[in-house]
């Protein structure tokens, strides 16, 4: 490679025009950076005053080597855009203040434009000396062209910063230096210093740039994705950004782009973390050719679409889903955001429907809920709702042979009810309303949602807006003598006062909303029961219907409140957890893969809950029939499999005369056939037939 310093005159002068790849980042510097910059540039027109070879260091500028266009010399820049585009704003900000106040000297400004911005013997983008990503172009092209933006950008916010610090600057300069304005554009084209690394071919531009970019270049996740992507497709990728990548750049901010990607991988791998999307897409994406790379980003596009459906629920054409993504949007927890996705993409690609979804995401809903109620809101629900993704084939394979038989919905609810049993029954669901002090466990703003709903299923044609109400205790958290004769009079033999009260003060049958919980206090329930009585929610009118609150109507109310929420958020599918004995379980799941398909040692583990390792062992030790189409997760034969087909013949050969495909150059089994824990807990769900 070639390694020279330089500066911005000599790189813009002349034939040249310098294309910012399509896999780097948009224009991204903000106001910091560029008062950073005009700080350091009148600094160096205040040392070149006495020092007129002075040059201030810019870093280094890495591009690909040269080739000849119909612009002259093409450089690719590989690193280094973002100085390199503020520097030809600043340029283009310099042109019009000299066009402003200098009228009558125009060659000054026709000097910077046509030999460092823009050559006036050629047309469209071949003039411009900066051709910036497809993302910049149009509002860089504005400023170059002197003309009204449409809207604002980075780009234009630079420019007119740099309009309003050279009006500034020139307006304070000092009595007798009529050519300050000249010698800012003398020291940004000739004093500042730039090291340029070019590159001899297309390799090392992408080693140079994985180097650049791994050695603390603050690049996201997404960002490292879109530059693989685009640097595998090169000049032909220009098409694909424009239809695809571009409107999915525009449609989601960075965080979720980043986050759409580890949604997508998650979604098949449930381990993978934010910080190794690049990586995990950069090992899946290593062995597919041109046109599947642009499958994938059209596959991307697409998915950005449904991430933008369940960000703004109001885009869902069907009722009953915006209804289901609205309430899961009022829940605001990220763990439901894989399993959605998912779900849409199902529905988009003819896999699934509109009542599937709904009734999907109802489960999941009903999930949540029923673990919040019983106390355990964060506790591996997560893991769980991450792993019931895999239950859902993936959207860009055909639908498999029956696997998904009894709708997503059902084989949601199977895989949520599977393992060490996180989606709570009825039986669970009544005793926590009873005994548990809901007030105390999780997050306030979901136990204010959930009786916001109970309060919904009250009034289903009604509004209700619980948008300044609070959660008030009825009995409240501090007695006063009324409320310790109140709960006196229900107190059962070697009960206490004090007992009961810490007892079923915090439980959810005490529990309502109110909009004016300050004034209700402590007061007693004569008085609550009458602000009760004229309350705009149904429930707190049904307390107004009792004449005393005590420990029984407290019970009484519990009991209501149960019934409620066991009837209108379903419950686990018993026909689908693993009761009985682990192995009985793992031989009825093996037997339940069909020829051409296979499941993993890791699969077989997570449905009854052990380890991959005593599932390994057991099987070697035991002749299970159909335990040849276990394998490693990546697809690969365990060594001591011969054992595992009865006569003793080839694994892979067995595997592949039914069906499984083998991936020529690694001999990896294909993913796409394979089936992950949550959905043999739904193949054991349909063996068994429907739940009670």
């Amino acid at each position: 490679m070639d390694v020279q310093e330089t500066t911005i005159r000599q790189l813009l002068e002349g034939s040249k025009q310098y294309a910012v790849p399509l896999y780097q980042r948009p224009y991204a510097w903000g106001r910091r950076q560029r008062t950073r910059l005009w700080r350091d540039v009148l600094a160096l027109e205040r040392t070149r005053r006495t020092s007129p070879a002075a040059t201030h260091f810019m870093g280094s500028l890495v591009l690909s080597s040269g080739r000849i266009g119909p612009s002259g010399v093409e450089f690719l820049v590989v690193d280094g855009q973002q100085r390199l585009t503020t520097l030809s704003i600043l340029l283009c900000a310099l042109r019009d203040h000299l066009r402003a106040h200098r009228p009558d000297e125009p060659m000054l400004a026709a000097s910077i434009h046509e030999q460092f911005v823009a050559d006036r013997y050629k047309a469209g983008d071949e003039r411009l000396k900066l051709l910036p990503s497809q993302s910049d172009r149009g509002p860089y092209c504005a400023v170059v062209d002197g003309v009204a933006a449409d809207e604002q950008s980075a780009v234009r916010a630079a420019y007119d910063d740099f309009r309003q610090a050279l009006d500034a600057a020139d307006g304070a300069d000092e009595v007798g230096e009529p050519h300050f304005v000249e010698r800012i554009r003398d020291a940004v084209l000739g004093g500042l210093a730039f090291v340029s690394i070019t590159a001899k071919g297309d390799d090392d531009v992408y080693r140079i740039f994985e180097s650049i970019n791994n050695t603390g270049v603050q690049l996201t996740q997404g960002d490292l994705i879109r530059n693989h992507l685009f640097m595998r497709l090169g000049p032909d990728g220009a098409a694909v950004y424009a239809s695809w990548w571009l409107p999915m750049q525009e449609r989601l901010s960075s965080e979720d782009l980043e986050l759409l990607f580890w949604l997508d991988a998650v979604a098949t791998n449930p381990a993978v973390k934010q910080s190794e999307i690049h990586a995990f897409q950069q090992a899946r994406l290593a062995d597919l050719d041109d046109q599947a790379v642009t499958a994938e980003v059209v596959r991307f596009s697409r998915l950005s679409e449904l991430l933008a459906v369940v960000r703004h629920p109001q885009r869902e054409p069907d009722e009953a889903v915006r209804e289901r993504l609205t309430r899961l949007q009022e829940w605001g927890s990220p763990t439901t955001v894989p399993i959605t996705l998912r779900l849409l993409a199902r529905r988009a690609s003819g896999h699934s429907d509109s009542a599937e979804v709904a009734a999907a995401l109802g489960v999941v809903e009903s999930f949540l809920v029923r673990r919040a109620v019983a106390g355990r809101p964060g506790d591996g629900a997560s893991r769980a709702l991450l792993r019931a993704c895999s239950i859902l084939e993936d959207p860009d394979q055909p639908a498999a042979d029956g696997v998904l038989g009894i709708g997503d919905a059902a084989a949601v609810r199977a895989a949520l009810s599977t393992g060490r049993r996180q989606f709570i029954d009825d039986d669970r669901v009544r005793a926590a309303v009873l005994d548990e002090p809901y007030y105390l466990r999780g997050r306030r703003p979901h136990q204010k949602l959930i009786l916001a709903w109970i309060e919904r299923t009250l009034r289903p044609r009604e509004p209700v807006d619980v948008g300044r109400a609070t959660v008030e205790h009825v009995l409240p958290q501090r007695m006063s003598a009324d409320w310790r004769s109140a709960l006196q009079r229900g107190l059962r033999p070697g009960e206490s006062v004090d007992e009961v009260h810490d007892r079923l003060v915090h439980t959810l049958g005490n529990l309502t909303l109110t909009g004016s919980n300050g004034e209700l206090g402590n007061q007693p329930f004569e008085w609550k029961r009458a602000e009760f009585a004229v309350s705009g929610f149904e429930m707190n009118r049904r307390i107004a219907e009792h004449e005393v609150w005590g420990a029984e109507e407290i019970r009484a109310r519990g009991r209501w409140l149960a019934d409620r929420i066991c009837a209108e958020w379903i419950g686990p599918d018993t026909g689908a957890s693993t009761s009985g004995t682990r192995w009985e379980v793992v031989h009825e799941a093996i037997a339940a893969v069909p020829p051409g398909r296979w499941t993993s040692f890791g699969d077989l583990a997570s449905l009854v809950g052990t380890h991959p390792v005593p599932v390994g062992q057991h099987l070697a030790s035991e002749l299970v029939p159909g335990a040849h189409r276990v394998l490693h997760a990546p697809g690969t034969i365990p060594p001591a499999s011969r054992w595992s087909t009865a006569d003793g013949r080839d694994v892979r050969g067995v595997l592949t005369d039914e069906g499984v495909l083998f991936d020529p150059r690694t001999g990896r089994a294909s993913q796409g056939q394979r089936i992950r824990s949550a959905a043999l807990a739904a193949r054991l769900a349909t063996a068994r037939g429907p739940a009670p």
